[in-house]
């Protein structure tokens, strides 16, 4: 069986290197807020171009904390309304409801499963204070686009960056690409008037070996009322300026990161590798494969294809020992838990969450299995 995603094979380099971090960790003594969070922590930021980067515990908690931040600033209050993509995986929107904000569901484009930005301005109202950018499967939604809305109508940009860990914006790969650059070429995602959140979750393209996450920023102000609200609204031990939380980026889990972050560009390529050889290979008439401009816009951390006959094609992949995910079966507005949205109608929103499967992507996946899974998909 060819896994989905090996994460055994993935993390079998560092195994040395991970047991010598944890000698180093217990050695140390400092487990919570050590040395290794503030080492990740300022390598992280310079990596993604930003000024400060907080270590915290989990994805979900980064978005939280983000718009928690901005409500302690001022600049949100409890039932403003925050645009975001009405395709995207459910934490992004119980992140905005943590928060006593609303969701404002947008459909996203059919090519490339981001929100569409020509369809943002008609849902903003003198309620609407934000938009979440959820840069999905590895693709960053067009921001341009959105921060230029986002200023017409003052409004603060929030990004979700759980799945596009190294994404560049405007950097092209491909030479021979009919697509030419434009923009700053060194950029990572990077908007001043943004904060973004990451996860570290194992199978993310940066993962470590439990639940981690962070928030990059460069905006001062934000940067230390987060630092204080994953830390029990602390900056000084025993001193509470805020009710904050207990979400810590665990000092083991950014000592395995600080092993890996120097990799993750390179992880990053081999990714986009397989993405061009699936694009150049499979040819299948029932399945819709995805969009790329071969720019460095996309980290591939899924691969999804579309088919009308999802079903008949993951059983089929299945019994020919190909392990394929649905990301994500049920859209967020069909869900159980918002009965309130279950008779609302997104046209485009279902139709992707009704075709997509992922095909198995990752750095360590073989030039034969490649081969095997195209010449598999284009039989059926």
């Amino acid at each position: 069986m060819i896994p989905f995603l090996d994460l055994k094979k993935i993390n079998k380099p560092y195994e040395t290197a991970f047991q010598e971090k944890l000698k180093s960790v217990l050695e140390n003594g400092w487990y919570i807020l050590g040395k290794e969070v503030e080492i990740f922590e300022k390598a992280f930021a310079e990596y993604c171009h930003y000024k400060y980067c907080i270590g915290v515990g989990n994805g979900f908690d980064a978005l939280v904390l983000i718009f928690k931040g901005y409500i302690e600033l001022g600049k949100l209050q409890k039932g403003d309304e925050i645009i975001v993509p009405a395709n995207t995986y459910i934490a992004s929107i119980l992140a905005i409801l943590q928060a006593d904000l609303i969701p404002v569901l947008v459909e996203p484009k059919l090519e490339t499963y981001n929100i569409n930005p020509n369809l943002i301005q008609e849902k903003i109202t003198p309620k609407t204070k934000a938009i979440l950018a959820v840069h999905l499967y590895g693709q960053l939604a067009e921001m341009e686009k959105i921060n230029e809305i986002a200023e017409k109508n003052n409004l603060i940009v929030v990004e979700d960056c759980a799945q596009s860990h190294g994404a560049k914006i405007n950097k092209f790969q491909d030479q021979n690409s009919k697509f030419q650059p434009n923009g700053n070429l060194k950029s990572k995602i990077n908007n001043l008037k943004s904060a973004c959140a990451y996860s570290f979750y194992p199978g993310k393209n940066l993962g470590c070996l439990g639940d981690g996450a962070a928030i990059t920023t460069n905006d001062s102000e934000l940067a230390k009322v987060l630092f204080s609200l994953r830390n029990y609204g602390s900056e000084k031990k025993y001193h509470n300026e805020y009710i904050g939380v207990n979400s810590r980026l665990d000092e083991l889990q950014a000592g395995f990161l600080n092993l890996k972050l120097p990799n993750l560009d390179a992880d990053n390529e081999k990714r986009r590798a397989v993405a061009k050889r699936y694009l150049a290979a499979i040819k299948n008439d029932k399945i819709t494969l995805p969009f790329w401009d071969f720019s460095t816009n996309h980290v591939f951390h899924l691969f999804v294809i579309r088919t009308e006959n999802r079903e008949n094609l993951q059983e089929y992949l299945t019994q020919n020992n190909i392990q394929t995910v649905i990301h994500y079966p049920i859209p967020p507005h069909q869900q159980k838990a918002f009965e309130e949205w279950n008779k609302l109608s997104f046209p485009i929103t279902e139709k992707i969450h009704r075709e997509v499967l992922s095909l198995p992507i990752s750095p360590v996946l073989t030039e034969s299995e490649v081969d095997f899974i195209i010449e598999t998909i284009n039989r059926f």
